[in-house]
């Protein structure tokens, strides 16, 4: 276990986790994933960096002048629509996971604020699925190496260029992280 990272604490909602450049899951490949939530029952959160080639106003007719490309969050129930945001208090109902980024909220609050230009949809990240772990499991992936733990920024979070999220965080992360941070995707390709 690399304790320059992640110091024995458990990662906490607000906390990424970032993949380890060989993760054998191609659901996480070279993930970065913002936790929402880990307590005692297990954790999830969504991929950061993991654009699909689908947009808000094609699958959901009500956002129809709302080109926000959605993610895809993780394996989990991939029918399911979920969002981050930076609005904060302007949205009832939301979650401060700290750093000024919040989850979710009041789905119809939501569809007023975007339709009629009282928040813009760049201030938030729409996701289908999520990423889900039971209780223990990240823990022992922890241990296993699998993931680093760090925090990112709201910037790093709604950068319009996410497949450089894992890179960049590798680099920030520094040590053997900055090293691995230029390891392609597959190896045979070097």
């Amino acid at each position: 276990m690399d304790i320059s990272v992640w110091n024995h604490k458990l990662p906490r909602k607000g906390d990424v986790l970032v993949a380890e450049p060989f993760m054998a899951d191609s659901n996480f490949e070279h993930a970065v994933i913002l936790l929402c939530e880990n307590n005692e029952d297990g954790a999830f959160g969504f991929v950061l960096n993991k654009p699909s080639d689908c947009f808000l106003n094609e699958s959901l007719p009500e956002f129809e002048n709302i080109e926000a490309r959605l993610y895809i969050g993780g394996p989990v129930e991939q029918n399911t629509l979920h969002f981050i945001h930076k609005v904060g208090d302007m949205l009832k109902g939301s979650i401060s996971l700290g750093n000024d980024l919040y989850w979710g909220g009041d789905f119809e609050e939501l569809k007023v604020l975007l339709t009629t230009g009282l928040a813009d949809y760049n201030d938030f990240r729409f996701f289908l699925g999520y990423s889900g772990w039971d209780k223990e499991q990240l823990e022992d992936e922890l241990k296993h190496n699998a993931w680093a733990v760090t925090k990112v920024s709201p910037f790093e979070v709604f950068n319009d260029k996410p497949s450089l999220l894992w890179k960049n965080t590798m680099l920030k992360l520094g040590g053997k992280y900055k090293i691995i941070a230029n390891f392609p995707s597959d190896p045979r390709l070097n």
